[in-house]
């Protein structure tokens, strides 16, 4: 995975990953829109992992799961007790299937709080950060 700027706008980056590439940019407020924020990437990650997760865990189950969907909303929000406003994703999960029973619907939205996206961002990751131009 890497980044690269564009110039095409004052923060548009090159981003090349998994043998695809795309742009990156902040929102059109700050003079970008030439591709999604930081902040939508994440939550299309959490977003496509959470559907990811739970069509992994029917099919392992065998159970007739139709289709998934999920959405999330990101915020920032004021908690009384934090010193600073902490990130708040709102994810809906929307399961179709004709023949699941509601114990297994229940499952399927247990499950899907587990993926590892989601794991990762309540857990306490470790980033470290180095120069590139030495190795």
């Amino acid at each position: 995975m890497a980044t690269t700027e564009t110039g095409e706008s004052p923060f548009a980056v090159r981003i090349e990953v998994g043998g695809h590439v795309f742009t990156g940019d902040e929102p059109v407020g700050t003079g970008g829109g030439l591709g999604p924020s930081p902040f939508e990437l994440l939550t299309a990650a959490l977003a496509e992992c959470t559907s990811m997760t739970v069509r992994w865990f029917a099919r392992s189950q065998g159970w007739p799961l139709e289709h998934v969907e999920v959405t999330i909303d990101h915020v920032k929000k004021v908690v009384a007790g934090k010193p600073a406003p902490v990130d708040v994703f709102d994810k809906r999960v929307s399961i179709r299937g004709s023949e699941l029973t509601e114990e297994q619907r229940a499952r399927l939205l247990d499950f899907a709080s587990k993926c590892p996206v989601q794991r990762v961002l309540e857990g306490t990751p470790m980033i470290t950060t180095r120069d590139g131009a030495t190795s």
